[in-house]
């Protein structure tokens, strides 16, 4: 590897041999709060994250997929349920891990739950109000939380 100037980027890692360009990109997930018709939140106890503290449903972009596909297909990983619809928030860096975050508002229509997941240990439906509280701060889920949630409050607009 060596460094070569592209455009406006300024020097990027550079293989000759492969005549490609290497970014420090951030890796795409989506956190996803997702909804029942009761306007509850579903939390997920993923102890590899933290023991103490619930969090999100979330996941990586796979290669091929747009990122309502990659809400839909972690959703039913890790909770088993269809979504019947999914909104945009908004985008979150995550300095730790280099990740973006894509957050998301999913609607599903069933309070029923199904761990699929290995990753999961446990979940359950909490009301909007409450979840803020219980959500995992060092991965700064309480403040995605509250923006998303703000969302939901307010209509989805």
């Amino acid at each position: 590897m060596s460094l070569k100037s592209v455009g406006d980027e300024g020097l990027a890692k550079y293989c000759v041999k492969c005549q490609k360009y290497f970014f420090d990109n951030p890796i795409s997930c989506v956190l996803v709060t997702i909804i029942n018709e009761k306007q509850q939140v579903l939390l997920l106890k993923q102890n590899y994250i933290t023991t103490d503290k619930w969090t999100l449903c979330s996941g990586y972009l796979k290669k091929g997929d747009t990122l309502e596909e990659t809400v839909a297909r972690e959703v039913f990983e890790e909770t088993g349920l269809t979504i019947v619809d999914c909104q945009y928030v908004r985008s979150y860096y995550f300095k730790p891990k280099n990740l973006i975050m894509t957050g998301y508002i999913a609607h599903v229509n069933s309070d029923t739950i199904i761990t699929v997941s290995k990753e999961v240990d446990d979940m359950k439906w909490v009301e909007l109000d409450k979840a803020a509280v219980m959500l995992a701060r060092e991965n700064n889920y309480s403040g995605i939380h509250f923006d998303l949630c703000k969302k939901v409050l307010q209509g989805n607009k």
